[in-house]
């Protein structure tokens, strides 16, 4: 349901709806009301919409090292881990997708290795919860299947948390970017600068 809407986009609804029979509680009606609210909108109107919200708005990037790591350097780092955990899986990094997408993630966890997507999706709970709020507040038809990711995952951090990284945002790159300063003066040109 987090996919791109491409061609198989219809056909993927179809086998979540039927899916729903196997997932119980509010997780199921969350994810019923994001199956609904996909299927009444046209192919060419959800394509925009999921442009418009998860690759034009960083408040919605499901990315996840994007939260914890920025723009950053340290960003390959943790994104390093998320590969490792698939590769000791038996399993390589779907071609054409970070190891941090969620959708992915969520895919490894639910297909894969359970135990270490589930650890994975645990530690990344906070990143998880920021997108999940930005989408409720814009009243994005994926907001309930984010609902559905964060009711089953582990409560770990306060609220706070999530209120702080949404008015803070991701952290900043600060090596490298201090004012250029010459520690030897430059050699002075006769006749001019």
């Amino acid at each position: 349901m987090l996919g791109y809407p491409d061609e198989g986009h219809a056909e993927r609804l179809e086998n979540a709806a039927r899916l729903l029979d196997h997932v119980t509680g509010e997780p199921r009606r969350l994810l019923g009301e994001t199956v609904v609210g996909l299927s009444i909108r046209s192919g060419m109107e959800l394509a925009r919409e999921y442009v418009d919200t998860f690759d034009l708005q960083k408040r919605s990037t499901m990315l996840l090292t994007y939260w914890t790591s920025g723009d950053t350097r340290n960003r390959g780092a943790d994104m390093v881990e998320f590969a490792q955990a698939f590769r000791a899986a038996g399993v390589q990094v779907p071609k054409g997708e970070a190891p941090d997408h969620l959708p992915v993630v969520l895919e490894f966890a639910a297909t894969v290795d359970p135990e270490v997507g589930r650890r994975l999706l645990a530690k990344y709970r906070v990143p998880i919860d920021v997108i999940a709020r930005s989408l409720a507040e814009a009243d994005s038809p994926y907001a309930p299947a984010l609902a559905a990711v964060c009711a089953t995952l582990p409560v770990l951090a306060p609220a706070d948390d999530v209120v702080r990284l949404m008015r803070s945002g991701p952290p900043a790159e600060t090596v490298g970017l201090q004012p250029f300063q010459l520690t030897v003066p430059p050699r002075r040109v006769q006749g001019g600068v």
